[in-house]
């Protein structure tokens, strides 16, 4: 997808993440999950948040929306979202209240696995007009019923499934059920974890055409988590890549897809077959994820570095500007262009 899909964005922030830090245990030797992340979404933008399995993106997206559950901790930093009233607010520091008014209607969330969520023994229906319940009581049922059939006929659905359990729908429609869920009161910030992981190829297409589309026509941020760089190209104004806890580049989707600065990018998108143009032969990355609990003094990506020297095993890279300021690179010896 071409960089001028940049049309719907905004300058304006949506998202603020800053120097966010979370840990797993309360005891004397806690595990560093994420380590001082910075990432910001613009209003209107899409933002591409990609790593392997187990790098923080999940734990990101659920300390940034105060859901992280036991025995994550959220240790230092700040989370400031754009409300509907324009008003920004540090999420970290809201109060129960203030949460609860705030979710769904300033930012919702499509969770992994989210197409086996609903409540098998409710029809949809009742589950696509639960939240618009709890946060507009003075609605009448009839108002709800028929906000639920335009959310339906919003992501693609036939609005006579309104009455259908979610045995009765497909995987894709189930998933699309899910994001209507999440736009029934038509949140600033969409973040969608992972949410075409079990479908397949054509229907992933079919999802990522359908955020697309919605996000031109309601002009809302999406933060889109995934470990398949391949799939952001195709929907993503930017990406944001996490290894180990922390961002190690973002730039511009293009320019980061087609020249990577960070070693572990490169590695990434040899790991995956493209979507388009000729074939090429995968490469990968060698050795494991690191052990969180463990991480080297250095860089945390230098033990499966095939540019990686004494430097970079003993000091830790911080982000630096690079492209006239479009790339943020955590790294000691950036690729070339």
């Amino acid at each position: 997808m071409p960089e001028s899909v940049l049309t719907g964005a905004s300058d304006e922030t949506i998202l603020d993440i800053r120097d966010l830090h979370v840990d797993y245990g309360y005891d004397e030797r806690p595990t560093h999950v994420l380590r001082g992340v910075d990432l910001t979404v613009r209003r209107g933008e899409v933002l591409g948040l990609a790593g392997e399995s187990g790098c923080g993106k999940s734990t990101l997206a659920y300390a940034a929306t105060r859901l992280l559950p036991p025995p994550g901790l959220i240790t230092g930093g700040e989370v400031w979202i754009t409300g509907a009233d324009d008003e920004k607010r540090d999420w970290l520091r809201l109060t129960d209240t203030q949460l609860r008014h705030a979710r769904w209607s300033d930012v919702a969330v499509v969770f992994q696995g989210a197409m086996n969520s609903l409540n098998p023994v409710h029809r949809i229906g009742r589950q696509l007009t639960d939240a618009i319940r709890a946060h507009r009581p003075h609605t009448s049922a009839a108002e709800r019923h028929e906000r639920g059939i335009e959310l339906l006929e919003l992501v693609g659905i036939d609005p006579d499934r309104i009455r259908a359990y979610p045995h009765e729908l497909s995987g894709g429609m189930r998933q699309r059920v899910m994001i209507a869920m999440a736009l029934a009161l038509e949140p600033r910030l969409l973040i969608m974890d992972e949410p075409t992981t079990a479908l397949d190829v054509v229907m992933q297409r079919q999802i990522l055409e359908q955020i697309a589309d919605l996000r031109a026509r309601l002009g809302f941020s999406v933060v889109f988590i995934t470990h398949d760089v391949s799939l952001l190209i195709e929907i993503a104004d930017r990406i944001a890549i996490m290894y180990a806890g922390e961002i190690v580049e973002s730039g511009p989707a293009r320019s980061l897809y087609h020249h990577p600065r960070h070693p572990y990018t490169a590695g990434l998108l040899s790991s995956f077959p493209p979507l388009h143009g000729p074939r090429r032969d995968l490469g990968g990355i060698p050795g494991s994820p690191p052990d969180l609990a463990a991480l080297p003094a250095g860089c945390p990506f230098a033990p499966r570095c095939a540019w990686a020297d004494d430097h970079c095993r003993t000091d830790h890279p911080h982000a630096t500007k690079l492209d006239d300021g479009a790339r943020d690179v955590a790294c000691w010896k950036p690729l070339t262009r």
